[in-house]
């Protein structure tokens, strides 16, 4: 299932996905124009192996050795344009291949070596957002299935306490969505499907909201009734908890017994029920 990131699709990216050529400055096309000329086909290539279903790092290694290529031969070039060549790879690394380290270190090449770009300037505000994305991830490898989820003490939208032993379920879904997340608005069938077949069961579910609004979540519940408690701070991604468990992508989801263990996480679609299924025998 497609996720969101937490500071916003890089533009680079954005553009490969919505099928535009990457955002390219409009400077001498003599000094610029083999290298856009590059890139683009570069792209397209790109384009291919995503429509393929390619997401891993090792999926476009021919593709990642003809970016470094393009990079060499345009050495020496401080141009927005060569840049550019960096901001599409890093973006791949960040967003495609989810892994923000390589990224970031892409990105500090474009602002210490392309000092003179608009590119470069962006960066101040780029480089802390996956920074903090960098940090989320570890936060959330450290929450393994098997290790304690720790616990939390907060108020619903209702002022109610809300906490997992609060619950007295025996599982306990932990799920953080948002309003304006398409892939959680198209997974809220299935999880109401599951509540509906398991709560009586000792099936629980606590939703922690990402929206920038909480005003906005009230009348989106009162429209659409859930029948689980909901926190939201209106903070967005900062979310106390979104930040306290290192979610940087939604839907995410947490699975737990009722000693607080993870069980699973991310379940989407039927995955849920068929946890579920094995969490509560005889049910």
């Amino acid at each position: 299932m497609n996720k969101l990131l937490f500071f916003g699709p890089f533009f680079a990216f954005a553009l490969l996905l919505t099928g535009c050529a990457p955002r390219l400055a409009q400077t001498d096309p003599k000094a610029s124009g083999d290298s856009k000329a590059s890139l683009e086909s570069l792209v397209s290539k790109v384009k291919v192996r995503i429509a393929q279903g390619a997401h891993t790092e090792a999926g476009f290694a021919g593709e990642l050795k003809e970016f470094d290529a393009l990079l060499a031969a345009h050495q020496g070039e401080k141009t927005e344009e060569v840049a550019e060549i960096l901001m599409v790879k890093a973006s791949l690394y960040i967003e495609l291949f989810e892994e923000p380290d390589q990224g970031l270190v892409l990105l500090k090449r474009i602002q210490s070596e392309f000092p003179d770009t608009q590119l470069a300037k962006e960066m101040a505000g780029m480089i802390p957002s996956v920074e903090k994305q960098v940090e989320a991830g570890k936060i959330a490898r450290a929450l393994a299935v098997g290790t304690t989820f720790p616990a939390f003490a907060v108020k619903d939208l209702n002022g109610q306490p809300l906490s997992v032993a609060g619950t007295k379920s025996r599982v306990v879904l932990i799920d953080f969505w948002a309003t304006w997340c398409g892939p959680c608005m198209a997974e809220l069938p299935n999880v109401i499907k599951a509540y509906d077949k398991y709560h009586a069961k000792g099936f629980a579910i606590i939703g922690v909201n990402l929206d920038d609004n909480s005003a906005l979540v009230t009348a989106f519940l009162k429209d659409h009734p859930l029948a689980w408690p909901q926190f939201s701070d209106g903070k967005g991604w900062e979310n106390e908890l979104a930040v306290k468990y290192g979610v940087h992508r939604i839907p995410a989801t947490y699975l737990l017994d009722a000693e607080g263990k993870i069980l699973a996480k991310d379940l989407f679609g039927d995955e849920l029920e068929q946890a579920l299924a094995k969490a509560l025998p005889g049910t």
